[in-house]
């Protein structure tokens, strides 16, 4: 599902373009015989497009399916595969335009392998379970060897992980809440945070960064949440062997409802247990990043380096 999104953005943030640029809400689609498409297709997001711009940041936060899809578009279906390969992804997946919904079947294992390389600031480290053997009196007679390789910047790996961060503390976009008189501020897994007197999985403090992202697949039968703290990557996945066990409705299958619960519950016990040594702290920063500000509500906007050159006039594509 939507956690195979973030390999996609990543895509436009090594390529030099901002979290902060700015994408109008519209359909973006494919035509019939780009990258092999029988007909046109266009992906929704299970409400009528805004029309008004929103930033990268914000498409994921919200698990924007047609940002997604623009990203997507413009570094075709087979980049955004071999970078998922670079992270550590292993399984075959095909090059198509719905990978950027997240069609493919990667295991939980590689999920959480590969969103480890932004964790570890760009550093691949090949996942082990068995560290060393000891003997009786506790010498090592065996110790394993960790396969490390670096396979992005710790500026891109970092850019990756705050675009995450705006899943969990929400981002400023979309149409104008008549509420409130401006946009809203909104992600999909803001619930973290809130302390709602009906949930006690959530409540935890806005300072402590979380990066994640929330999945859910087709016909619900699958519900995700990657979880990615400093010293910790967990991915939380809920579903069944057999595909055609389902829930009824979005509202009941999103992995915001099943999967997200079980990462807050389970992190707070984590959180609670010194001896684990999984602090709440901020991410590292590379030092040539820290005077950049990656705050899109209050950021002017970048410009993007591979833009054609005529800013695009919203009324054309869909009027006043």
């Amino acid at each position: 599902g939507s956690t195979f999104k973030p390999f996609v953005y990543g895509l436009a943030l090594e390529a030099g373009i901002s979290a902060c640029h700015m994408i109008p809400d519209v359909e973006w689609g494919f035509k019939k015989g780009e990258f092999g498409l029988l007909k046109d297709w266009a992906p929704q997001n299970g409400e009528p497009f805004s029309g008004v711009e929103v930033s990268l940041k914000y498409g994921l936060a919200n698990s924007m399916n047609n940002i997604t899809a623009w990203v997507m578009k413009r570094f075709t279906p087979q980049a955004a595969v071999e970078y998922a390969h670079k992270c550590g992804i292993k399984s075959k997946i095909d090059p198509v335009p719905a990978l950027a919904l997240g069609v493919a079947d990667i295991s939980l294992y590689e999920m959480v392998s590969a969103y480890s390389t932004f964790a570890n600031k760009g550093m691949r480290m090949e996942p082990l379970y068995l560290l060393r053997i000891e003997d009786k009196d506790g010498s090592v007679i065996w110790e394993a060897d960790q396969d490390i390789k670096e396979v992005m910047s710790p500026e891109n790996a970092y850019k990756v992980i705050d675009l995450m961060t705006g899943v969990t503390k929400g981002e400023l976009g979309g149409p104008v809440d008549p509420d409130l008189g401006r946009p809203r501020k909104t992600g999909t897994a803001m619930r973290l945070h809130y302390d709602h007197p009906k949930r006690e999985y959530d409540g935890i403090p806005w300072d402590v960064e979380i990066a994640g992202k929330t999945g859910t697949t087709q016909g619900n039968s699958d519900g995700w949440f990657m979880g990615v703290v400093p010293d910790l990557v967990t991915g939380v996945w809920v579903g069944a062997e057999d595909r055609s066990v389902r829930f009824l409705s979005t509202s009941w299958g999103q992995g915001a409802n099943t999967a997200l619960p079980i990462w807050a519950f389970y992190m707070k016990k984590v959180w609670k247990d010194k001896s684990l040594k999984v602090e709440q702290r901020p991410f590292d920063i590379p030092e040539s990043l820290k005077n950049v500000n990656f705050d899109c509500d209050n950021n002017n906007q970048e410009q993007d380096p591979f833009a054609s050159g005529k800013p695009i006039d919203l009324d054309d594509l869909y009027g006043d």
